[in-house]
């Protein structure tokens, strides 16, 4: 996998994933909120811990630093 998510955007998605995690956990949402919270932000942080985002790569966009196509 080549590395598309970087720069400002990784921090910004860990903040993010965290976030939706802890609503999802904490504020009392209905059954289908909660497991809609809880997994985008497991994606989020998924995502931002890997360096890769299948969707963003589908849309050509890359935040990495770098050559585009180099390896995280």
């Amino acid at each position: 996998m080549t590395c598309n998510v970087g720069g400002i955007e990784r921090p910004i998605r860990i903040a993010a994933g965290i976030l939706l995690l802890g609503i999802g956990a904490l504020a009392g949402l209905s059954t289908v909120g909660t497991g809609i919270a809880l997994a985008a932000g497991a994606i989020l942080l998924l995502t931002a811990a890997i360096g890769f985002c299948p969707l963003t790569a589908l849309l050509g966009i890359n935040t990495c630093a770098g050559k585009p196509g180099t390896k995280k």
